[in-house]
């Protein structure tokens, strides 16, 4: 008889923040490595019809975070710095706990986008200017990121603006001075005619509780390894699930496709961990206190 295959209960947003999770179920690569996989898709900013469940202020009340909390998921992925904070906090807020257990797949775009009207040519100029992002989600942390090589940290003002499609919207009535988005919302502000005016990719930190053990994770991530490889060789392919996202406002020829980049996951390292832990809490966006023992779990690879 065949050996039933393991289930495993996954939780995501957006299709550029979990596309080998998608290729990989869609592709048979879990099937293949024995596991039943159940993508629980939850909404995300990048969604054109989504509403705001995913952009609590309180990261723990989101929709996917809330799914994972009451135990109806294994397994999430989030910008690195926001599972940092999730990983830090969640015990001392009484919330489920988890760890980080690799560093993902899926290395997000995002970019800083003005409208040619502002007038607004170079990251210093935007001194002291509202910009759209969501807090505590990449686009928040990538803003900071970005902008902290030209601007004094004092000086980088970030606002709620609700999501990828409402920043937009923003951005074109001079409500904001730029916004912060990610594909496939930066090929819409392309054709939109606003301008990108930097970008850079976002790697995901993935994240599970105690109960998901190492061999499964492992299993896990052999598929969506195998599954970046396949979006790199043809990210035209698979770019539909971005299409999809975007409700009808951007054509497949209009995706920058060498915006989709992904890769192998890989252990955290304790180097990574000191360098993303001490830069988020050197913003005050996390509890201080954490180490890498306590915050990290590498199992997939023991």
């Amino acid at each position: 008889m065949a050996k039933a295959l393991k289930k495993v209960k996954v939780s995501m947003m957006n299709a550029i923040h979990d596309l080998p999770l998608l290729v990989a179920r869609d592709g048979g690569f879990f099937r293949d490595e024995g596991l039943d996989v159940d993508i629980l898709k939850t909404p995300g900013s990048g969604q054109r019809n989504s509403d705001h469940q995913a952009l609590r202020e309180n990261i723990f009340e989101r929709t996917m975070e809330a799914l994972y909390d009451r135990g109806q998921c294994d397994q999430f992925r989030m910008c690195e710095w926001g599972v940092m904070k999730r990983a830090v906090e969640a015990e001392k807020t009484g919330h489920r706990p988890a760890k980080i257990v690799a560093l993902g797949s899926a290395m997000s775009t995002f970019a800083i986008v003005t409208d040619p009207k502002a007038k607004i040519y170079e990251p210093e100029q935007l001194k002291d200017k509202p910009i759209a992002v969501s807090p505590y989600n990449g686009s928040h942390f990538t803003t900071l990121k970005l902008l902290e090589g030209f601007l004094k940290r004092e000086q980088i003002k970030w606002t709620f603006a609700g999501t990828m499609k409402e920043r937009l919207d923003a951005l074109a009535k001079g409500e904001v001075a730029a916004a912060s988005v990610m594909e496939p919302w930066i090929s819409i502000a392309e054709k939109r005619g606003m301008r990108v005016l930097m970008e850079s990719h976002s790697t995901r930190s993935e994240a599970a509780g105690d109960e998901l053990d190492g061999p499964t994770l492992a299993a896990m991530f052999r598929a969506e390894a195998r599954a970046a490889k396949a979006i790199d060789k043809d990210p035209r392919k698979h770019a539909r699930y971005l299409i999809e996202e975007a409700g009808g406002l951007l054509d497949a020829k209009d995706l920058k496709l060498s915006r989709i980049l992904n890769a192998p996951p890989e252990p955290y390292t304790r180097e990574r961990f000191d360098h993303t832990y001490q830069w988020t809490l050197g913003w005050g966006l996390v509890e201080s206190g954490a180490t890498f023992e306590n915050t990290v779990d590498n199992r997939a690879w023991q």
